[in-house]
């Protein structure tokens, strides 16, 4: 028998979520996004129903057009050709350097989709985040996939080399390009082949879209020879698809999702080895993350620590000095004796 709690409790929200309550799923979100304490319980009543969506990464550089792609593939999820999904879209924005809050409202750019019930668009700040994901982003993600979004589509800031932690929070990462970017292309090709599943060259129009597709095509390919990470152990290798789009005139936007239902097919037919252990390896890297984050959060709250740091550097103390005596008082020197003293792997 369920068990009902008061509808403005941590676990009551979930409750609404998973029936299916906006209101508590924006909530939730907001929630995540803030830090509230009541988060991580209801995150915790929420995670037998997490694991059903597909999460798709959109980033690249800025104005490769990612915001109409994630409106043109929201629009063709939602068509009957796709199966009309419950579509999430999250938008990762800059954020302003004086309040924290987002510069730019994704909601402005994805007129055609507000209306429709099915779809719900979520604008969230980066704040701090180098990635371009803000920390809440995986949670924010997380209340959707309880709510029952089938699709949810992840836009980041978009800075280039620096777009890693969208791969923590998402099964497939499209990374988007465009014509005319110039030396600054050759510069990021290889962060972008370390980040992509699928590679859209968007703005299919403007001249040089082939060559830039077949310049990405030889990358990916050479990339693949190279790199032994890249084959399963029956011996099948992904290769990144390179797509030719333009999302203005919304052209090839079949492809795009078609390139990435081959990648979740592909991950699907790994069994075990496949979706499953990139969902695993991906969460173990969120609580690295996040633990790093929390420390950072906690250990430097304190303005009796910074006094010390400054004065320890002002009597003569190197910094990697001052940085082993701080790492020292946080764990404790027996548990840094025990980690040294540990024989080596090697060995």
């Amino acid at each position: 028998m369920t068990t009902s709690h008061p509808k403005h409790s941590a676990k009551g929200y979930a409750e609404r979520v998973v029936a299916g309550d906006r209101r508590a799923l924006s909530r939730l979100i907001s929630w995540a996004e803030n830090g509230n304490r009541s988060f991580p319980e209801a995150l915790e009543a929420l995670y037998p129903s997490i694991g059903q969506a597909w999460r798709v990464g959109i980033t690249g550089p800025p104005g490769a057009g990612k915001s109409t792609l994630v409106n043109e593939l929201a629009l063709a999820l939602r068509s009957t050709q796709f199966g009309q999904r419950e579509v999430g879209i999250l938008a990762i924005d800059p954020s302003s350097p004086f309040t924290g809050g987002a510069l730019l409202g994704d909601r402005i750019r994805m007129e055609e989709l507000t209306g429709d019930k099915h779809v719900y668009i979520r604008s969230m700040a980066s704040r701090k985040s180098h990635g371009g994901m803000a920390r809440a982003g995986v949670d924010a993600c997380d209340v959707m996939d309880a709510f029952g979004m089938e699709r949810i589509l992840i836009e980041t800031v978009g800075v280039g080399q620096a777009e890693y932690d969208v791969m923590g929070a998402c099964d497939t990462v499209v990374v988007v390009m465009c014509p005319g970017a110039g030396d600054g292309v050759q510069a990021m090709k290889a962060g972008i082949l370390e980040v992509a599943d699928v590679l859209v060259v968007n703005k299919s129009d403007q001249a040089g879209a082939e060559r830039l597709a077949d310049d990405l095509s030889e990358a990916v390919h050479t990339r693949a020879i190279r790199s032994d990470e890249w084959l399963s152990e029956t011996g099948d290798a992904w290769s990144v698809p390179v797509v030719l789009a333009s999302a203005g005139k919304g052209e090839n936007i079949d492809k795009v999702l078609e390139a990435v239902a081959a990648h979740r097919a592909m991950l699907a037919s790994r069994g075990a080895n496949g979706l499953e252990d990139a969902r695993r390896k991906k969460r173990v890297a969120q609580v690295r993350r996040v633990v790093d984050e929390v420390l950072d959060e906690r250990v430097w709250s304190t303005a009796e620590l910074g006094e010390h740091v400054e004065d320890a550097l002002a009597k003569g103390a190197t910094a990697y000095g001052v940085a082993n005596e701080v790492v020292d008082q946080l764990l404790g020197a027996g548990a840094l004796a025990k980690t040294s003293n540990k024989p080596s792997a090697n060995k």
